[in-house]
C-alpha cells in the first residue's frame, strides 16, 4: 500500500509519523517550512503523564523538560491549595515547544519509514476508492500518492479548507502576556498560581512555572478588551512580579522571550472526510483555564495511529476508522464545554454563586485541576462509550482501572522473559493481554509458561482476530489473581475478565478492531 501522508511537521504531525513507523507503516510528512523551527522560549507546553510517556517512548530519550515538584494556589495572600506529587503519580512536564519539536525531528531523521519533505505546501487533494493524491507547491511541484492523509497543519489548516469543513467556535476567550526569563527564585521546581495578587500592576491572575536550566515562564491574565501590551509595560510587570516573589527587590534576571498569547475555542464539525482526517490544532483549539491543546493533539495522534496501522496492514474497517472522530471529538468537545461553563464563574461572572461560603476555594481547586490534568478540565479521556467498546460479559470483573481509561503502569514479564514496564509495550499496533499472576516472578519463565492457566490463555491469545502480546504481571491495582486484562494499542483498558475466558476475550478483541474488515467506499472529494 501507499504511505500515509501527514500534512504539517509540528509536534502532532511528527508524533503521528513516528507512531505509524513503530507499527510498520511508512509516511510522508509535508512541511511547508524549511525544516528549522523558530526559537521561542516563551512558547511552551505542559505534557501530562500519558502524553509525556508517549513522546519519550517515540524519541527513545527522556524529555528535556522540567517536572513539577508541586503546585500552590493563592488567593490574594492566602494559600488555598497545595499539591505534592507522590511516587505513584508522575507530575506534568513543562518544556519549550521548539525543544520538543527538535527531539521529534531527530527521531524522524533516524526513522527509515518516515520521509520529511520540506518547502512543500499542499494545494490540492483528490480521493479515490483505493487511495488519494496530493499536490504540493515549492521549489519542485510534486504529486504524492497516499493511502490516507492526516491534516496536522494548525489552526489555519489547508487540509480542513480543502475538505470544506467548518471550524466554528469562540475567538479570544482569554489573553495572556507571557515572559520567559532566567533568574533565581525561592522555589524548588514548584508552580504557583496567584488569583487577585496583592501587588500593584499584577492583574487578575498570574501563573509561574519552572523550565529547565534555571528558566521560568510567567503568564499574566489580561482583561478581555485591554490595550496593546507595550514592551515597557511588560518589563514593569516582570520587575514587579519578581520583586513580589522574592519578598523585596527585583533579583537579577535575563529576559529570554516575551509575547501575548490569545486563546481561542474552536471545534471542527467533522474530523474525517473519506480517507482524510484532521488532528491537533487543525481539528480543535482550546487552552483556557489551564487546559492544554498540545496534550489533546498528541492524544489525537496516538488514537489515530494504531487505527490507520491496523487498516493499512489488515484491511479497512468502517467502525474502526469512524471511531477516531467518535472518541476524540467527543472527548475534546466535553473539555471545551467544561471550560466554557466554568469561565463565567472563575473569571468573576458567577453571580450569587460566587458569594456562597467556600465557593471561592472550590473555584480555585477547579482551576488548579485544569493546570494539573485532573477533573473535568484536565483529566485523561475515557472511551467507555466508544463504538469499539465490547458488550458487557458475565465474566467481566472490576479492577482499579475503569474500562475505557488508560491503564496503570506496572512491571510485566515480556515474552522473552525480561521484566519491562507495561506502558513501554504500547504503541506497537497489537493488543496487550495481561495475566495477573502473583508469585510468577520467582519462577523461571520456561516453567510457568507450561503451568496452570498459561497454556489455555496462550492458545486463546494466538486465536484472537487481532495481533496480541501476552504479558504477565505480579499484581495490578484492584485486580484479583488470574484476572486477565485486555488493553488497546494506545493504552486504554478494553475489559478485565475473571480468569481465562476465550470466548469473551475473542469477542472483546473483535469489537476493538471494529469487526471483520470490509472494503469501504469513502466519500470522494477533490480540493483545489
Amino acid at each position: 500500500m501507499d504511505p500515509v501522508i501527514v500534512v504539517g511537521a509540528g509536534p502532532v504531525g511528527l508524533t503521528l509519523a513516528l507512531a505509524l513507523a513503530r507499527q510498520g507503516v511508512p509516511s510522508v510528512v509535508l512541511d511547508e517550512g524549511s525544516g528549522k523551527d523558530e526559537q521561542r522560549p516563551a512558547r511552551t507546553a505542559v505534557l501530562r503523564e500519558d502524553t509525556a510517556a508517549l513522546v519519550a517512548r517515540l524519541c527513545d530519550v527522556p524529555l528535556a523538560g522540567s517536572r513539577l515538584t508541586g503546585w500552590r494556589s493563592y488567593r490574594r495572600k492566602q494559600q488555598v491549595r497545595a499539591v505534592a506529587f507522590d511516587a505513584d503519580e508522575l507530575p506534568p512536564v513543562h518544556l519549550v515547544q521548539h525543544v520538543l519539536t527538535g527531539a521529534l525531528r531527530e527521531a524522524v531523521a533516524e526513522e527509515r519509514l518516515v520521509k520529511l519533505a520540506v518547502n512543500s505546501r499542499l494545494d490540492s487533494v483528490e480521493q479515490e476508492a483505493t487511495g488519494l493524491t496530493a499536490h504540493t507547491r515549492g521549489p519542485n511541484d510534486t504529486w504524492w500518492r497516499g493511502s490516507y492523509l492526516v491534516g496536522c497543519d494548525g489552526p489555519r489548516s489547508t487540509v480542513r479548507k480543502l475538505l470544506e469543513i467548518r471550524f466554528p467556535g469562540r475567538t479570544a476567550v482569554e489573553r495572556h502576556a507571557v515572559a520567559a526569563l532566567r533568574t533565581e527564585l525561592p522555589l524548588t521546581g514548584e508552580a504557583l498560581l496567584y488569583r487577585m495578587p496583592p501587588w500593584r500592576g499584577a492583574g487578575p491572575e498570574i501563573a509561574v512555572r519552572p523550565l529547565p536550566e534555571g528558566a521560568w515562564r510567567i503568564d499574566w491574565l489580561l482583561p478581555s478588551r485591554s490595550e496593546l501590551v507595550t514592551p515597557d509595560a511588560l518589563v514593569a510587570r516582570v520587575r514587579d512580579t519578581l520583586a513580589a516573589l522574592c519578598g523585596g527587590g527585583t533579583p537579577p534576571y535575563e529576559l529570554l522571550d516575551t509575547g501575548v498569547h490569545t486563546v481561542h475555542h474552536r471545534l471542527a464539525r467533522r474530523w474525517r472526510s473519506g480517507r482524510c482526517f484532521l488532528a491537533g490544532d487543525a481539528a480543535h483549539l482550546l487552552g483556557a483555564l489551564g487546559t492544554q491543546g498540545l496534550d489533546e493533539g498528541l492524544r489525537d495522534a496516538d488514537n489515530l495511529a494504531w487505527k490507520l496501522a491496523h487498516c493499512w496492514h489488515h484491511g479497512e474497517s468502517r467502525a474502526l476508522l469512524s471511531s477516531y472522530q467518535a472518541e476524540r471529538r467527543n472527548s475534546v468537545a466535553a473539555r471545551l464545554r467544561a471550560a466554557d461553563q466554568s469561565l463565567p464563574i472563575l473569571r468573576g461572572g458567577g453571580g450569587l454563586r460566587s458569594y456562597v461560603p467556600g465557593s471561592a476555594r472550590g473555584h480555585d481547586g477547579l482551576l488548579a485541576d485544569g493546570h494539573l490534568g485532573r477533573g473535568p478540565l484536565g483529566a485523561v479521556p475515557s472511551y467507555a462509550r466508544s463504538p469499539l467498546a465490547p458488550e458487557t460479559a458475565e465474566s467481566e470483573t472490576a479492577v482499579g482501572t475503569v474500562p475505557g481509561t488508560p491503564i496503570a503502569d506496572v512491571p510485566v514479564t515480556a515474552p522473552d522473559g525480561a521484566t519491562v514496564s507495561l506502558r513501554d509495550q504500547l504503541g506497537r499496533g497489537h493488543l496487550l493481554v495481561v495475566l495477573v499472576a502473583p508469585g510468577t516472578g520467582v519462577w523461571d519463565r520456561r516453567h510457568w509458561l507450561k503451568a496452570g492457566v498459561m497454556p489455555r490463555l496462550a492458545a486463546a491469545v494466538s486465536a484472537l482476530p487481532m495481533p496480541a502480546e501476552l504479558l504477565v504481571a505480579e499484581d495490578y491495582p484492584g485486580a484479583a489473581a488470574h484476572t486477565v486484562l485486555l488493553v488497546r494499542p494506545d493504552g486504554h483498558l478494553v475489559t478485565a475478565l475473571a480468569g481465562v475466558r476465550p470466548d469473551a476475550l475473542h469477542a472483546a478483541a473483535d469489537a476493538v478492531r471494529g469487526g471483520e474488515p470490509a472494503q469501504e467506499e469513502p466519500e470522494v472529494r477533490a480540493g483545489r
